[in-house]
Formats: C-alpha cells, sequence, structure tokens
C-alpha cells in the first residue's frame, strides 16, 4: 500500500462509519414501507465502497467487474423474489374457526 492511499483508505472509511451512524439513525424514524428501501440503498452504498477501495476492484480488470455486478445482479434478484413473497402474503385471507 503507498502511502498516498493511507488518506484515501482513511476516508471511506470515515465515510463508512458516518453511513452506519446514518443506518442506524434512519431505524428511528418512521418511514413506512420506505424504511427497507432506505436501509438497503444506504447498504448498496457501503457495500460498492468496500468493494471499490478495500477490495481493490477499482484497479481491477474487465472480468472481475463482470463477476462483481453479476453477484449485485443476483442478490437484487434475491431482493425481488423475497419482496414478492412479503408483498403478497397480505392477500390471503386470515381465518378461524
Amino acid at each position: 500500500m503507498a502511502r498516498s492511499a493511507v488518506p484515501l483508505y482513511v476516508a471511506v472509511f470515515v465515510a463508512l462509519i458516518v453511513l452506519t451512524g446514518v443506518t442506524v439513525a434512519v431505524s428511528y424514524v418512521d418511514l413506512g414501507p420506505a424504511s427497507v428501501v432506505v436501509a438497503l440503498a444506504i447498504a448498496c452504498v457501503k457495500a460498492v465502497l468496500v468493494l471499490l477501495f478495500f477490495m481493490h476492484l477499482r484497479e481491477s480488470p474487465g472480468l472481475t467487474w463482470v463477476v462483481a455486478l453479476g453477484g449485485f445482479f443476483w442478490l437484487g434478484i434475491l431482493i425481488a423474489l423475497t419482496m414478492s413473497d412479503v408483498l403478497t402474503r397480505g392477500w390471503l385471507p386470515v381465518g378461524g374457526p
């Protein structure tokens, strides 16, 4: 690691800590259904910071970018399938004897 890269890593680390604080602060605010969207957006920003700087994706060749984007695409598919299940649960009647 070059000596000039240390301030960049410190800045990214501080950004991750700040975003963690924002996540905690947002968890106390009632945003209704948007709470999940905001939390996932913050988590995605933090994941991108980790991927680009701490996992050195920024300097990686194109194939590594394709694999990383494939992982995010797969995560999107999993989130979409999970949300389709969660959002349709209210349509079932809840009954008893």
